[in-house]
């Protein structure tokens, strides 16, 4: 059959380490040989970040934002380790942190289910989707190292310069460390919109979880704002069987662990970059997660949740066979032409996103996996495929699925 012509761009980000090795393979094997396609390829492996001095992360956020859908491999976020490792000339922010900055986004992570791996959790029967509020607190924090005795202070100075706000955050007797966090009533507004427009196209119920006891002003606001949301769409929510509930924190992790899933739980962005990870791991692993930022004006940038594999990389280059999951990766790319597909009104480049998916969870259920998922089936298994291998037997499905 010829290729399946997919009308309009796709932003294509690259990445690092062994998610890099992976994304080529699934381009040549999964992508190309099916599609006719225009990528515009944005190189965001660190190196090319590090040269351009990040602006390649800015022209991929300002891409999305032109052609609506991106897809995004898994890329290194610099420590000092890193600094030294690659030669860099800083730590660059995440590149993840710089797009959402950018596209005042949500993203949402579902887990990817299949008939032969069973959730940890016992009650967890249907997919628990995190929506993780992907802009500020601490991802655009200001952080001081306190050397001696001093007092740390908020200073607020409005425009005018009339009436400024000063505020003790301490009287340091010795060293110490304080930080700065900040928010927007916009962003939050657009998170709670996101949040409630996602569980409405999905109908599952809301749940919306912070700590207003203790932060009575940053984490009330979200609170406030997020709960204004809702009333403003309570008419719609109720049209759709759909509820809202708010609780801390605290009450929701221990409520989740007793649910049997089928919602979306609606994350400040620390919570939500912490239990997308909880959850991962609940249903199987981060390899088996999905993950799509959306913006209030309707872009999509799909990715892995995970990260880019170091130590596969390092037994890649010493030549070794590695055994790395790629279905977080390959679904990314499912989740970009499906989206592109629904956009462009092409049924047929969605029907190929879901072939593609077939095909991978066909794998899966048959007893062909990578070694992290081997511990995971029922029955355990014993056997399985290399990193290439597993890539080589999807695209086998897929072909006898075309």
């Amino acid at each position: 059959m010829g290729k399946i012509k997919v009308k309009r761009p796709i932003v294509e980000m690259d990445g690092d380490e062994m998610t890099r090795i992976i994304w080529q393979m699934i381009k040549d094997e999964l992508i190309k040989p099916f599609l006719e396609i225009d990528l515009k390829y944005y190189d965001l492996g660190v190196k090319h970040r590090d040269d351009t001095n990040d602006q390649v992360t800015v022209d991929a956020a300002e891409a999305i934002k032109e052609h609506g859908v991106g897809v995004k491999c898994a890329t290194i976020t610099p420590d000092a380790d890193r600094i030294t490792e690659y030669k860099l000339k800083k730590a660059w922010p995440s590149p993840n942190g710089t797009i959402r900055g950018i596209l005042d986004g949500t993203v949402f992570r579902k887990p990817i289910m299949t008939k032969n791996i069973q959730p940890a959790v016992r009650s967890w029967k249907k997919p628990i989707t995190i929506g993780r509020h992907a802009y500020g607190d601490l991802y655009k924090s200001q952080e001081f190292i306190v050397t001696g005795p001093g007092k740390a202070e908020i200073v607020f100075t409005p425009a005018d310069g009339a009436g400024v706000a000063r505020l003790t955050i301490k009287e340091f007797t010795g060293p110490g460390i304080v930080m700065g966090i900040h928010n927007t009533d916009k962003s939050i507004r657009s998170f709670a919109r996101a949040c409630i427009n996602y569980a409405t196209s999905e109908k599952v119920d809301l749940w919306f979880g912070a700590k207003d006891t203790i932060s009575k002003k940053y984490h009330a606001r979200f609170k406030d704002v997020f709960g204004e949301e809702v009333a403003k769409h309570r008419e719609e929510l109720e049209k759709a069987g759909i509820s809202y509930r708010y609780l801390l924190i605290d009450d929701a992790v221990a409520q989740i662990m007793k649910h049997e899933g089928g919602i979306l739980w609606a994350c400040k962005n620390y919570d939500g970059d912490v239990f997308s990870d909880m959850v991962a791991a609940g249903f199987g692993s981060l390899g088996m997660m999905t993950s799509v930022l959306v913006s209030p004006d309707g872009k999509f940038e799909y990715e892995a949740a995970h990260g880019t594999v170091k130590r596969h990389y390092y037994e890649h280059l010493k030549g070794n066979q590695t055994s790395t999951n790629s279905v977080a990766s390959i679904f990314a790319w499912t989740g970009a032409l499906r989206k592109r597909g629904e956009l462009d009104s092409t049924p047929e480049v969605q029907a190929f996103a879901d072939r593609l998916e077939r095909a991978v969870i066909g794998c899966i259920e048959s007893g062909i996996v990578t070694k992290d998922l081997c511990r995971l089936t029922t029955p355990p298994l014993e056997k399985y495929e290399t990193t290439a291998g597993f890539i080589g037997q999807v695209a086998s499905r897929l072909k006898a699925e075309l």
